[in-house]
């Protein structure tokens, strides 16, 4: 079949195993499509490290075919949607794991959660966060795992870069990661990337959780990608305002939450030797918060 790659998946011509799953994917999609009887649409233009299509499922009703190219970070996505049961996420529907595909429920009208006043979107997600956290275990990694993987990473990185940011703030990441880890909470599910535009108007509920990023830790971890979301404003009054009003309202441990916070904003500021400027912006107003 023809077969219109987005743009933004273009980065993947220059990784090999990337190359490999584009060179696959229309006879991935032609699988999928056979198999569940779809009618495609044009893919969604915002896939990055994925290929999204909105689809008629048997000529019934509106869904989305995701074919994930794989990765550590999407490798549970199907088991965090199948234990959240559709309660404040998108339903899962089917799963093929060896097309790593997700036939799951399409978002309609699928307007983000940061076109909405920021102050709103912040009390969608005061109602949203404590009916995803469900406990859980394996087969999801832990986030005691993932900060080792980052507290083995972080140094290489910021030298690969070039130092981009004083060592100072590098050493508080550090340091946080060992103190935070070792003694955690209770462990939940966690969304890992809950931004502004991971939360999308539905029908059947106000608003639905999408690609989740699945780990297993502490409450407090969960926070962290809202708190860095710059979709909801991009100052240190805005971060620290998230934090303030997150923590109040959900009865979380704002020192704990403002640490993960920081953590994973240096974690994730880096993609090769390039750094995100907003997120070492934000990482410095958390140091000081």
């Amino acid at each position: 079949m023809s077969l219109q790659i987005p743009a933004r998946l273009a980065w993947l011509e220059s990784v090999e195993h990337g190359r490999e799953w584009l060179f696959e994917l229309p006879s991935r999609v032609s699988r999928c499509t056979e198999k569940w009887e779809l009618r495609l649409q044009p893919p969604y233009s915002q896939s990055f490290v994925s290929i999204v299509f909105p689809v008629t499922l048997r000529d019934r009703f509106p869904a989305v075919l995701k074919i994930q190219w794989p990765h550590a970070e999407s490798e549970y996505e199907h088991e965090a949607l199948r234990l959240w049961k559709g309660r404040g996420a998108v339903q899962l529907y089917e799963f093929d794991p060896q097309e790593h595909a997700l036939l799951i429920e399409r978002c309609e009208p699928g307007d983000h959660l940061s076109s909405i006043d920021s102050d709103q979107a912040l009390d969608v997600l005061v109602e949203m966060l404590p009916r995803l956290w469900m406990p859980a275990g394996k087969p999801f990694r832990s986030l005691a795992e993932e900060c080792a993987e980052w507290r083995k990473q972080l140094p290489s990185c910021w030298e690969l870069a070039q130092r981009p940011f004083e060592r100072a703030l590098l050493d508080v990441a550090l340091e946080a990661m060992d103190r935070l880890s070792s003694a955690q909470g209770d462990q939940v599910l966690l969304h890992q990337d809950l931004h502004g535009d991971n939360v999308l108007r539905a029908m059947r509920e106000p608003w639905l959780v999408i690609d989740p990023k699945p780990l297993v830790g502490e409450r407090e971890f969960s926070l962290a990608p809202v708190i860095r979301s710059y979709e909801f404003g991009h100052s240190r009054s805005a971060v620290v305002h998230r934090l303030d009003k997150l923590t109040s309202s959900l009865g979380l441990d704002r020192e704990r939450c403002r640490l993960w916070a920081l953590v994973q904003t240096l974690a994730w500021c880096f993609d090769d030797t390039k750094v995100s400027r907003r997120h070492v912006e934000t990482a410095r107003w958390l140091w000081q918060a």
